[in-house]
């Protein structure tokens, strides 16, 4: 395995923990404890950042590409088809996602969701963070209230 495999696996398996401990036991005291530090995203930024250090050229690709001269996209996509552009890319999506659920998962707890939609909403915003977003904005502000 190369390092880009390596930070791949990392940065999936590091929000894991995180990410159960939502899902599985959102109201317990330990989850609380555990998701009210910033860890639970550190390790994909620090990996990001590591790759970045690895490969500064990268970065300085990534600013230049509004003149690359097949365009931005082409540009764009050029650098996303590389071994650290992937990595890089997915350690930053992994990172938000991760952070986007926990805003997703405070909020239900503080707005005392129904935890059946709650978990619902914390399974997808992870998967697909668009979506878990959106299902936790419906399930808070219209299904909720009858549901508890």
């Amino acid at each position: 395995m190369d390092i880009y495999t390596i930070s791949f696996l990392i940065s999936t398996l590091w929000v894991g923990p995180f990410w159960i401990a939502m899902l599985i036991n959102p109201n317990k005291n330990k989850t609380k404890a555990l998701m009210s530090k910033p860890l639970f995203f550190m390790g994909p930024i620090i990996i990001w950042f590591l790759l970045m250090l690895l490969n500064p050229q990268g970065l300085i690709d990534f600013f230049n590409m509004g003149s690359h001269p097949e365009g931005f996209i082409n540009g764009m996509s050029k650098g996303l088809a590389t071994k650290i552009g992937a990595t890089a890319t997915w350690a930053h999506m992994v990172a938000g996602d991760i952070f986007a659920t926990r805003w997703v998962w405070a909020d239900g707890i503080k707005r005392n969701n129904n935890l059946s939609l709650l978990r619902i909403s914390i399974f997808f915003s992870v998967i697909l963070m668009p979506l878990g977003i959106v299902l936790h904005l419906i399930f808070r502000n219209n299904i909720n209230n009858s549901l508890n």
